[in-house]
């Protein structure tokens, strides 16, 4: 257990609160650059403008946020006692942030596809996947606020 001092723990969180917020937005969004992209013709000038956009936003806003997500979040674990850890709920938030995980690592794969114009999923198929972070937010924000069991 680390012993922050209360202003260090409160700086931490909006650490916190601040990137998960950012690594959502990406989340939520590179999905739905997919789905414009699945109507881009390969090659041509559209599909190179989605390639950009997608390659920023995962690069730039996606990847350091969820870095900073897990940072401050492991520092904020850090400062929990050790009957903490045997509490349900926080065990079901941090399985659900491996699925977040798992999600964030499937969709750089997905943007490598689309970069080397192989993708070969369906619109359909990234309208589906783009409501995954969703449930796995609530979930998340359910299991930490509420901890109902």
């Amino acid at each position: 257990m680390i012993d922050l001092s209360a202003t260090a723990f409160v700086w931490i969180k909006a650490l916190h609160i601040i990137s998960v917020i950012a690594w959502m937005a990406g989340l939520l969004y590179l999905p739905r650059l997919f789905i414009y992209h699945c109507a881009a013709e390969p090659g041509g000038r559209q599909s190179e403008t989605f390639k950009v956009m997608e390659r920023r936003l995962l690069r730039a806003i996606m990847h350091p946020a969820m870095i900073a997500s897990l940072v401050s979040g492991a520092f904020l674990l850090a400062n929990l006692g050790a009957d903490d850890w045997r509490e349900g709920w926080l065990q079901a938030k941090l399985a659900l942030i491996v699925l977040l995980l798992v999600m964030h690592g499937m969709m750089s794969k997905w943007r490598k596809d689309f970069e080397a114009d192989g993708n070969q999923r369906p619109a359909g198929f990234y309208r589906v996947i783009n409501e995954v972070p969703t449930v796995l937010m609530i979930g998340i924000v359910i299991f930490a606020v509420v901890k109902p069991f």
